[in-house]
């Protein structure tokens, strides 16, 4: 397995009531390729968000600009023995997302705001992060958790998924943590689709998605998370 994974790639975001997204489901699966992990609930998805002292990446985010970035850390089992710090940057229509494989214990340091472990991976991206967290004050900010169930499409590189029972929390940031006590970001009954590929879609996929109950949705998770912790304190 490759430590540093990469891909450049268009993405495009639906909200969807629950509901529409299973008859969507059902007809993606007669089509698509289900990935590896779904099972029959999908698999669950736990990721700590990072950004700058100023909340720069929220706040660029929200401010719709061109250029922006997150960092976060992922993982998708509490008891795994490793997770993966990942970096996506919007560059006009097109997301590039890299990702590296931390062990368990790096990953931890990271949580505390401790980024020297980064230094040990041979990998120029870990120098970048370690640079670019280190020199703007980059500390842990929220974590989301989710629920996902994807399709895949070899052409292309065309990947859906859908993510619905969308909670956060801003109190604890320990993704190793068995339980979490987390609040909901987005109504239990609606869920997130979002369209993933490499230069076009191809014309059946497309259809697919188009005849399906959405409407277009710009919010990331991550502010999402945000949004919904600052009317919780309030």
């Amino acid at each position: 397995m490759k430590a540093l994974n990469e891909v450049l790639r268009q993405e495009k975001k639906y909200l969807m009531t629950v509901v529409d997204c299973y008859k969507l489901c059902d007809r993606l699966g007669s089509f698509m390729i289900e990935d590896a992990h779904n099972g029959a609930m999908g698999y669950r998805i736990r990721s700590l968000y990072f950004d700058t002292v100023y909340d720069e990446d929220y706040k660029e985010k929200i401010d719709g600009l061109e250029l922006r970035r997150k960092i976060r850390l992922r993982n998708y089992d509490p008891s795994a023995d490793f997770a993966m710090l990942e970096m996506k940057q919007k560059e006009g229509a097109y997301q590039k997302k890299r990702s590296l494989r931390l062990s368990r214990d790096d990953a931890r340091r990271l949580i505390e705001g401790n980024y020297r472990p980064l230094l040990s991976y041979s990998e120029p991206f870990a120098a970048e992060c370690y640079g670019l967290m280190s020199r703007k004050g980059y500390l842990p900010r929220a974590v989301v958790e989710y629920q996902r169930k994807a399709y895949i499409a070899k052409e292309n590189r065309i990947r859906i998924t859908i993510d619905s029972q969308i909670i956060a929390t801003e109190a604890c940031f320990d993704i190793f943590s068995p339980e979490l006590l987390q609040y909901p970001v987005l109504d239990p009954f609606n869920a997130v689709l979002e369209v993933k590929y490499n230069g076009f879609l191809l014309s059946y996929i497309k259809d697919l998605v188009n005849a399906a109950n959405r409407s277009e949705f710009s919010v990331s998770k991550y502010c999402l998370s945000r949004s919904a912790g600052l009317h919780y304190q309030n």
